[in-house]
């Protein structure tokens, strides 16, 4: 049961109703509705997650890093939801279990899962080796850039959920026993 209100999106007033009456219209997602107690909170879940998503990083790379923190931070809400979105993206149920624990076939991929991790445990203070080995991927200083960007979009939204106990309203991710 979350732990703060539940903000109806009809009911909701400000800059939470124009909201989930434009970009999050039809997206009642428990997640907005418990950050829509404050309509700047939700504002910039919205705001940092749309300028992201014109970026240089794929959906799909995107989704590592999502997937990656949400299994390192123990946020089952954030493995559901990105296992969905990662799937409707043409990720496979495998892809996004690799991409929780790290057994990615795709070398780019795990550079930006092995990133990730180097990020959550270093608290961004990664090494030269570390930077030098997701250059190696392929991957350019706008692209690490991002990477960071959406690192701090996940914690975001991981800890919130964390915070909240917000009930998950996807399918549950599978199991990794």
């Amino acid at each position: 049961m979350p732990r703060l209100n539940v903000v109806d999106p009809a009911q909701a007033e400000g800059k939470a109703k124009e909201l989930f009456e434009g970009p999050l219209k039809g997206k009642h997602l428990n997640l907005f509705k418990g950050m829509a107690n404050s309509g700047a909170a939700l504002e910039a879940y919205v705001s940092f997650s749309g300028a992201l998503s014109k970026g240089l990083l794929s959906p799909a790379e995107r989704e590592i890093v999502a997937l990656t923190l949400a299994q390192s931070n123990g946020c089952d809400y954030c493995a559901a939801a990105h296992t969905a979105i990662a799937k409707s993206i043409g990720m496979s149920e495998d892809d996004t279990i690799a991409a929780r624990v790290g057994t990615l076939n795709d070398p780019k991929l795990l550079a930006i899962h092995n990133f990730t991790i180097n990020l959550r445990e270093r608290q961004g203070a990664v090494t030269d080796d570390e930077l030098a080995a997701i250059k190696s991927a392929g991957y350019n200083d706008g692209h690490i850039a991002e990477v960071v960007a959406c690192y701090a979009l996940n914690i975001f939204t991981n800890y919130f959920n964390l915070m909240n106990q917000t009930d998950v309203d996807f399918p549950a991710a599978p199991s990794l026993d």
